[in-house]
């Protein structure tokens, strides 16, 4: 696929990073305001270039980056109400101030396919030996401006410090509910194989009908099963095999729409997954089965395939070979899963790897965002589903990020990808590509760039439109 050149043009500078960026209309206005989110608890929204602050949470986010700056906690999503015009409903997903805890492991995870127990490892003593807890709430913008808190709708205790999903809120166009997507709990590999268990709720995209239930009293969780019937009857599953993503986008396709999601890799590769139909699985069914000791029909749920699968490959553990320490050798981390898996899972629509040495491709470490873009400023991408990586991996300083693009493919089959060259001079700033995003109708483009990996490093972002 043709390398297609573009240009970033400014609109914010020197904000903290942002994590989500996305438009809505405000109650009683006539036009679009660009949001942006960042990790530390601010939101701003920019409007005919002025940019103003909406809400600061700060307060309410626990301390970020204590162990050298980089973090995955933080304000991790944004959503509006499908009628947020009319009742100024918006929800949040963020890490809770004071929720810090040990961990669920006292060190670092790494499975060995000679040693079955660490194949088989269980996260114990829940109520205590987890890192924070993160909270998705429901607030509302009052008439006269002002915001306010009006309930939480989960509360989940989470192991470790990353994966946590991040642009992890959205609605569906097509069912109207809130989507919220976590990712695998964290460390590496999936210690616990929490993605793959329907009762867990780590690893996992899931709907919420926030006009179903009262959420009140809502306890601190990591299953489906801790919640009370008043909370989880507002709860469905509709995909499993998570390790991170960031977040779910849709594209009308026609009279349906396509979903995307990502799921960032362990050593390996990065994977971009679309799909089309799902049956959704109510968690009350999921409940039920459990409490009856029967298997649950899980044929319809869409399984992204991991821990067994890393995108299009069998999840391997990597050790440097003593004989020539420029090679790697790559060994299957979970064969039986791998198999058990093989023909349950979707594939991806698209794949890129962390070493690729082939012509007009890249290196990639991680996924930062998934956007289907339907404009016509950009003639080469229209159509097209657009995606970001956080830096190029093994690159001379300053640090650069990526931009990509893939065709549609209705039939979900696995396609190419090509390069998308931004004529923008960064100079000798770092430049990681930490979010995008687009407006209503997927005309445009956003993109955020942060000047450093770490959240401490504060005032280093900026949000670019991306154009012709």
């Amino acid at each position: 696929m043709k390398k297609v050149n573009v240009r970033l043009r400014p609109i914010v500078n020197n904000i903290n990073l942002p994590t989500v960026i996305k438009t809505a209309i405000l109650p009683g206005d006539s036009m679009e305001s660009l949001f942006i989110a960042t990790q530390v608890g601010e939101i701003f929204y920019v409007r005919n270039e002025n940019i103003r602050l909406f809400l600061d949470i700060r307060q309410r986010i626990i301390e970020l980056g204590a162990n050298g700056g980089y973090d995955e906690r933080g304000l991790l999503g944004l959503a509006f109400h499908p009628d947020f015009y009319n009742n100024g409903l918006f929800y949040l997903h963020y890490t809770l101030a004071g929720s810090q805890g040990p961990g669920a492991l006292p060190g670092s995870f790494l499975p060995n396919p000679c040693n079955p127990n660490t194949l088989n490892l269980k996260w114990n003593n829940r109520e205590t030996n987890y890192d924070h807890i993160d909270t998705v709430e429901e607030w509302i913008l009052l008439p006269n401006g002002q915001t306010h808190r009006r309930r939480s709708l989960l509360n989940l205790r989470r192991p470790f410090m990353n994966h946590n999903g991040v642009n992890s809120l959205k609605f569906s166009p097509e069912t109207k509910k809130l989507i919220l997507t976590t990712g695998d709990g964290g460390s590496g590999y999936d210690p616990f194989n929490l993605s793959q268990d329907i009762m867990e709720v780590a690893g996992k995209v899931i709907e919420i009908d926030v006009a179903m239930s009262t959420f009140m009293d809502i306890p601190e969780v990591t299953r489906f099963d801790e919640l009370p019937e008043s909370i989880y009857r507002a709860l469905s599953v509709i995909a499993k095999g998570v390790r991170n993503i960031p977040g779910i986008s849709f594209q009308r396709y026609y009279n349906q729409y396509i979903k995307y999601v990502g799921n960032v890799g362990q050593d390996l590769v990065e994977s971009i997954f679309s799909f089309v139909y799902y049956t959704p699985i109510p968690v009350t069914e999921i409940i039920q089965a459990s409490s009856q000791n029967r298997e649950l029909n899980q044929e319809a749920l869409i399984n992204l395939g991991w821990r067994g699968w890393e995108g299009d490959l069998p999840t391997p553990v990597i050790r440097g070979c003593s004989s020539n320490p420029s090679l790697t050798q790559e060994t299957i981390a979970y064969l039986n899963e791998a198999i058990s898996t093989s023909t349950g899972r979707i594939h991806p629509l698209t794949c890129y790897y962390h070493i690729d040495s082939r012509p007009e491709k890249f290196s990639g470490s991680a996924l930062t965002g998934v956007q289907p873009y339907m404009g016509s400023e950009i003639p080469d991408l229209t159509g097209c589903v657009i995606f970001t990586d956080f830096v190029l991996r093994d690159s001379q300083p300053p640090s650069r990020g990526v931009l990509a693009y893939t065709k549609i493919r209705p039939d979900c089959k696995e396609n190419d990808y090509g390069i998308i060259e931004p004529d923008y001079n960064f100079y000798n700033q770092s430049s990681y590509y930490v979010s995008l995003g687009t407006n209503l109708n997927q005309s445009r483009l956003y993109l955020g760039v942060y000047g450093s990996s770490n959240v401490t490093d504060y005032n280093k972002g900026t949000i670019f439109e991306i154009v012709e």
